[in-house]
């Protein structure tokens, strides 16, 4: 297919930076008070993972002068996407899509509400329903093209429960839960704490998507990491989903309740792949036992799984050689660094240059368009 031909693309992860303003305008006035407070809470628990002093020690080893100002992993990363008014506006979106030649793009917030709404001392549950109205209001510039995920905080099973209920009332087409559940204090996801909830998601025939980010069990490793932008802790955070990986396949998820769909997000591609050799080597020929399961590692992987990736010349190679060719998504990532935007048809044709178009079309559109049922 030629550089000027447009082809059908749909972006399995990109952004909206959704303002608490907009949450609270679904929210009683009386509950905002605690909705700021449980914000602040979480801000303060956070921490400092900057890197601030393993930086300056670097630079003075290197002798170099000390930074002007403190940095990020946003400092100084050039990109055409940056600061678009798509980032907020629903309208500016479509148009940024547009221009890209995107048809439609699954959309995560970019405030993981589940971090902060069980802290919601009065009003969480209606703090939940207002966090994922706003979400709709955004998607509703266009349903069939912007896919928004609720987000179900998983504390209270019950409460999640009728909010994927509800959410599939509304007509919403993906779930985001978190990825590490030990981060709030709770089970991980092979729990049967759980199964009521992988009951009713499984039964209303959503995807859930965990977003690789924030992990708190690499916040050491963010203060020690001596690069301005935290290039050493950067990738491990993708690599670190191993861990929920293991936990919804070794753990027996997927066993006791096969039609559920779980989309990773932003992890990438290769080192999975290794992952799945790994894990399926463990059963052939290491003697490790995973009484939870009944068939190898990878086929639950095949069947339940999807990955989404960004820009990775050897995806169809993965694809080919492990993960599976309709296990695999394309995204733009909209509007962080890495995103693709404006150029996303030129770099996925120079991506797949060469490839069978059937398998080329699966990835880049016909995959998503199949878990997100559009």
């Amino acid at each position: 297919m030629g550089a000027s031909t447009k082809e059908r693309l749909i972006s399995a992860d990109d952004h909206v930076d959704l303002s608490h303003a907009a949450v609270k305008a679904h929210l009683a006035t009386k509950f905002h008070g605690d909705y700021d407070d449980a914000i602040a809470a979480f801000v303060s628990s956070a921490g400092n993972v900057l890197s601030i002093e393993a930086n300056q020690l670097w630079r003075a080893q290197q002798n170099l002068g000390p930074s002007e100002r403190p940095v990020g992993m946003g400092t100084g990363r050039r990109h055409a996407a940056n600061g678009r008014a798509g980032h907020t506006d629903a309208k500016e979106r479509l148009a940024d899509m547009d221009a890209d030649g995107v048809e439609a793009s699954a959309t995560y917030c970019e405030v993981s509400a589940f971090r902060y709404l069980y802290l919601v001392k009065n009003g969480w549950k209606e703090a939940t329903r207002a966090f994922n109205s706003s979400l709709a209001d955004f998607a509703s510039a266009a349903p069939s093209r912007l896919v928004v995920s609720y987000q179900i905080p998983i504390h209270d099973i019950d409460a999640a429960v009728a909010e994927v209920r509800w959410a599939a009332s509304t007509g919403c087409k993906s779930l985001q839960l978190p990825v590490f559940p030990a981060e709030l204090g709770l089970p991980d996801y092979w729990d049967t704490r759980y199964d009521p909830l992988w009951a009713a998601i499984q039964d209303v025939d959503l995807p859930v998507c965990c977003h690789i980010g924030m992990n708190t069990a690499l916040d050491d490793l963010a203060r020690r990491d001596p690069t301005p932008q935290k290039g050493i802790f950067v990738p491990l955070v993708a690599m670190s989903a191993a861990e929920p990986l293991g936990m919804w396949i070794m753990g027996g998820v997927f066993e006791r309740f096969p039609d559920l769909r779980v989309v990773f997000v932003e992890p990438g591609l290769g080192w999975v792949s290794w992952w799945l050799y790994i894990a399926d080597d463990f059963v052939l020929r290491q003697g490790y036992d995973f009484p939870a399961i009944t068939k190898l590692p990878s086929h639950y992987f095949r069947k339940n799984v999807f990955l989404t990736f960004v820009d990775e010349p050897d995806a169809l190679y993965h694809a080919h050689s492990r993960l599976g060719v309709e296990n695999i998504m394309w995204s733009s990532d909209y509007p962080h660094p890495v995103s693709s935007w404006p150029n996303s048809q030129k770099v996925v044709d120079e991506m797949f240059v060469g490839a069978d178009p059937v398998e080329r079309a699966l990835v880049v559109s016909g995959n998503a368009a199949r878990v997100w049922r559009l």
